[in-house]
């Protein structure tokens, strides 16, 4: 992976042919924003199987049958669901992702009219908070079947809510505006209040969702890094402690090689690139927000871990630990991000992002402008233009080069 860039600017170009120009990241970026204009920002989802009204009496509510449904629309590599019944809509975590994105155009390009839209955005997700709760929170529009829980729709999820308050606090960040601190502030009551959470020594793990414990460490670390960044604005010491205790659970579990299973639970022992980049951003969230540097070292060998491990020469990015189909467009969109966010450590970062985004755009986007969801061959591709996963991750994580280019 070792590459270099022999000029950054207006025409990055990284050697060994894998050359990309800002205007070619720029041309990507407007292509897909006039797509997500052209459809209102409303797209599938990939887990949005329940949805199918036509199909889900069928399922008996039985777990089996509704895991049946859910995978089998996902996976299928032609997309169903206009004959199936299931509509395209909006995503609280998708327009989360937009409002990013908006947010960093703005700072890369001047043009205040990205303001304009990522306001609007962020309205939407006030507008469209789960209620019944002790803070500001967000979940799926869609009921949802996983190995381990039944989620209804609108259960607010800690994966939804930090992603979504982290948007709040860029905002605030970007503006200036008290309002926004505040609903990032009220998703941290949330997981406060509402959520159950694992103990472990003097260690903790924060619960997926509210009706149930259940420990995963991307959603642990992210609820983890929303509560430290929150602390850095107000000085809420409590906020701090508690994202401490988080952070340190996933710490304990890094694995010797340096990565970490998406859970502990026996049946979530997989190691895969998007979830892993999620706990390396958080990580960095924390130290930034806390100054605490205490998890320095498990940084430095998870982030070398992931980034030896997760990409082929010319940017494909893998999928598992030990094979690279599906090629999703999450691990795309995260693998950008996350190189971006990490550059400042390691400018040969950017080399890598900019072969992944050159192979994505290359590969995954559609003439319309949207992104595939899957390509599981060179022949075979599931081209289900999916909202959050995809067009909004997408979206975010080029505005994000694009700013640092």
């Amino acid at each position: 992976m070792a590459s270099t860039t022999a000029s950054v600017g207006s025409e990055p170009m990284v050697q060994g042919g894998n050359a990309i120009s800002k205007e070619q990241i720029s041309d990507s970026i407007g292509r897909l924003s006039a797509w997500l204009e052209r459809n209102d920002y409303r797209g599938y989802d990939t887990f949005d199987g329940l949805s199918a009204k036509y199909f889900r009496p069928l399922t008996f509510e039985t777990k089996l049958l509704r895991t049946v449904l859910q995978q089998g629309v996902r996976r299928l590599p032609i997309n169903l669901r206009p004959v199936l019944g299931i509509p395209k809509s909006r995503s609280t975590k998708g327009m989360g992702y937009i409002a990013k994105g908006f947010i960093r155009l703005q700072e890369a390009t001047g043009d205040n009219s990205w303001d304009n839209k990522a306001k609007s955005a962020l309205r939407w997700l006030v507008e469209n908070e789960s209620k019944g709760y002790s803070g500001a929170c967000w979940g799926n529009h869609f009921d949802y079947q996983s190995r381990g829980f039944y989620l209804p729709k609108g259960t607010p999820t800690i994966v939804w809510t930090s992603h979504i308050g982290h948007a709040f606090l860029d905002a605030y960040d970007h503006f200036r505006e008290e309002s926004y601190l505040q609903v990032a502030v009220s998703a941290c009551e949330h997981i406060v209040r509402d959520l159950d959470t694992f103990a472990e020594g003097d260690t903790i793990c924060l619960s997926y969702i509210p009706i149930q414990n259940h420990q995963v460490h991307n959603s642990n670390t992210l609820g983890a890094s929303l509560l430290a960044r929150t602390y850095s604005h107000t000085g809420n010491d409590s906020y701090r402690a508690l994202a401490q205790k988080a952070m340190k659970y996933t710490a304990n579990h890094q694995r010797a090689n340096g990565s970490w299973y998406y859970g502990e639970a026996a049946n979530v022992h997989w190691v895969d690139n998007f979830h892993t980049a999620y706990v390396l951003d958080c990580f960095k969230y924390y130290k930034e927000a806390t100054g605490d540097e205490q998890f320095e070292e498990k940084l430095n060998t998870g982030f070398q871990y992931w980034k030896n491990t997760f990409f082929l020469a010319d940017g494909t990015p893998r999928y598992y630990d030990y094979k690279t189909l599906p090629i999703d467009i999450q691990c795309s969109s995260q693998a950008i991000d996350t190189l971006v966010f990490f550059n400042d450590r390691d400018p040969g970062n950017l080399p890598l992002a900019l072969r992944v985004a050159k192979w994505t755009i290359e590969n995954m986007q559609d003439r319309t402008g949207y992104f595939y969801y899957r390509r599981y061959s060179p022949w075979l591709v599931n081209k289900t233009p999916t909202l959050h996963w995809g067009q909004a991750t997408m979206l975010c994580a080029l505005a994000g080069l694009h700013k640092l280019l």
